[in-house]
């Protein structure tokens, strides 16, 4: 699930998208997600393993080609043009394979690109992308220069028009925004964001979270969430947690979702976006 700093060249994209496709051994699994707001455009592939990390490549290539990240403009944290490529398992049995493909990708990621790669994840002793991002790609360069980190693979030497890539292996995770009715503004879904993440004040289990503004929808005010775990953490049950806090006017699902993260969900409620797992794949 390749995510692209950009949400809003639709020229640009589809021709990433192209790329992906064209790498051989993977398809796209489901229209990419864009949110110009965000700043941000997730692909989802399909592919067998050992074939994955051309296609990855090949998309990586056309992004760098078409996008600059010193001319970047969004409200998503990231460190790169092509920022984050977890190779998502989606079961035990396939871990393996998968902790295989993105350290492959890693490898051609940084020879064939020249770019700064950082592991995350399971593969990277659990160092969270999160550690990473903090004080954006600025911060991590000057971290770099001084020795504090060094890239996995690639080059120690960060271009400010392609910054670096974050490479996991992980398994599925439910990327997930929930839009605030207003009177709710920024500062309520950063507040909103701050308790309900996992160690916050009411922390959730495997939940990140962050509040934005999202200007192109008239500022609406958003907590955008990853939810690490559905088995543990189901959609509704975050649905309830923001309503008590915030009028929730409507949610959004980036990406597909496994059918059962959306067990007890109120249909009062609209999801825009909602596909599954399951029904992309033919399960």
């Amino acid at each position: 699930m390749p995510n692209v700093s950009d949400g809003a060249d639709a020229a640009a994209l589809g021709a990433v998208g192209r790329g992906f496709e064209q790498g051989g051994g993977a398809r796209l699994l489901a229209e990419p997600h864009s949110d110009p707001d965000h700043g941000r455009t997730v692909f989802t592939l399909a592919g067998e393993a050992g074939a994955i990390a051309g296609a990855l490549v090949s998309g990586a290539r056309v992004a760098l080609e078409r996008f600059d990240l010193s001319a970047h403009s969004g409200s998503h944290p990231n460190v790169g043009v092509v920022d984050v490529v977890p190779v998502v398992f989606l079961d035990e049995a396939r871990r393996e394979a998968a902790i295989a493909e993105a350290l492959t990708t890693a490898e051609l990621l940084a020879s064939e690109l020249a770019l700064p790669i950082f592991l995350y994840g399971e593969i990277a002793g659990g160092r969270t992308r999160a550690e990473l991002r903090r004080g954006g790609l600025n911060q991590l360069t000057a971290r770099i220069a001084s020795g504090e980190l060094l890239p996995d693979f690639g080059p120690a030497e960060v271009d400010p028009a392609k910054g670096v890539t974050l490479v996991a292996a992980r398994p599925v995770l439910v990327a997930f925004n929930l839009e605030l009715a207003p009177p709710a503004g920024l500062s309520d879904a950063k507040a909103i964001a701050a308790q309900l993440r996992e160690g916050g004040e009411a922390g959730l289990p495997g939940l990140r979270a962050i509040g934005l503004e999202l200007p192109a929808r008239g500022g609406v005010a958003q907590v955008s969430m990853n939810i690490e775990d559905h088995h543990a953490l189901s959609l509704a049950e975050v649905l309830a947690a923001v309503n008590e806090r915030a009028e929730v006017a409507e949610a959004e699902l980036v990406g597909l979702a496994p059918r059962a993260a959306f067990d007890g969900w109120p249909e009062s409620v609209a999801c825009r976006n909602r596909a599954t797992l399951e029904d992309a794949l033919g399960f």
